[in-house]
């Protein structure tokens, strides 16, 4: 429960964001869930050979990999609290930076935006391989910047706005909870061969705690896009239209919002290890992607953070 000056956390999160980013240490938190998620999936997948026995063992990770996070969280905050206020203050404010990632977004999109805009297609090629999971070796211009517009969006939910609402929900253990869930989506969540089994609770957890939030994230990205003058009629036309066409019941809001909101359209065919694979189209092409609208979706990820912090603040008055 927020009380006080302690509403004012998720802002004091964001200045904190702002400030130091996310800094690149093994001591980093998410760095050490990813960790520990590694040791306990080497150690389970040991048994599990079944395919009932692999999701068996994907549900011990996910269920032992949050018990624990939430409970050292939760033991860190509790310590805290013997302190005196400002170290709650300060201490959570510290905790939920580490959850969330606007700087992070915004420093990969501005990266390669610069790139693209100096002409190095190259190295915006070998940039935008770092936040994706497709083949970028042959993109081109546009490719590139579809590619990071569509990362950039789809982060909005799970890299901003679920961590701050769960924050709100249950303080920074529950928001770091959340995160454990996202990075066990982004390690174990997948489906192929390896992972179609031992994946498919982690992935399911990611969808049920994404959902409210993803929804969430399409109304105030509507109101960004009306605050920024870009087209809010047209970013709720392709939410309407297009968000359920992405594979993911949640990321596909975001992406469609911004599609809308730009005038730009999203997906189209990816190549994963070599292998095409079509992604449902996003919005309509008034416009041609380049590399300005990089740096316009950053601009609407900034807005839609300064509009969820102001409603959290609002809220607990």
């Amino acid at each position: 429960m927020i009380c006080g000056f302690e509403k004012w956390i998720p802002l004091g999160a964001v200045l904190f964001d702002s400030l130091i980013g996310d800094p690149r240490s093994r001591l980093h938190p998410v760095v050490l869930i990813g960790n520990y998620i590694s040791l306990l999936e080497k150690a389970l997948r040991r048994t599990a050979h079944s395919p009932l026995c692999q999701q068996a063992a994907g549900a011990v990770l996910v269920f032992t990999v949050l018990g624990t996070t939430y409970a050292v969280v939760w033991l860190i905050v509790a310590g805290l609290q013997w302190l005196d206020p400002l170290a709650v203050f300060w201490g959570e404010a510290l905790i939920l930076s580490f959850a969330i990632t606007p700087r992070s977004l915004a420093s990969a999109g501005k990266e390669i935006c610069q790139y693209l805009l100096d002409g190095n297609l190259e190295q915006a090629r070998y940039k935008v391989g770092w936040i994706v999971g497709r083949d970028t070796q042959q993109l081109d211009e546009r490719e590139v910047t579809r590619a990071t517009v569509e990362t950039v969006a789809e982060n909005i939910v799970d890299g901003i706005i679920s961590p701050l609402i769960y924050f709100a929900i249950g303080g920074a253990p529950l928001a770091f909870l959340y995160r454990a869930v996202n990075t066990l989506d982004s390690m174990v969540g997948y489906k192929n061969d390896k992972y179609l089994y031992f994946g498919r609770v982690a992935a399911r957890v990611d969808d049920v705690f994404n959902y409210i939030p993803a929804r969430l994230t399409g109304i105030m990205l509507v109101i960004a896009a009306l605050l920024l003058g870009y087209n809010a009629r047209g970013s709720v036309k392709m939410i309407l239209r297009d968000a359920a066409k992405h594979p993911s019941p949640n990321s596909g809001i975001a992406e469609a919002g911004v599609a809308g909101a730009l005038g730009v359209r999203l997906g189209g065919l990816n190549y994963y290890g070599g292998v095409a694979s079509l992604r449902a189209y996003m919005g309509d092409e008034e416009n041609t992607l380049s590399a300005v609208y990089i740096q316009k979706t950053v601009q609407i990820m900034y807005a839609v953070t300064a509009i969820c912090v102001l409603l959290l603040i609002v809220s607990k008055w």
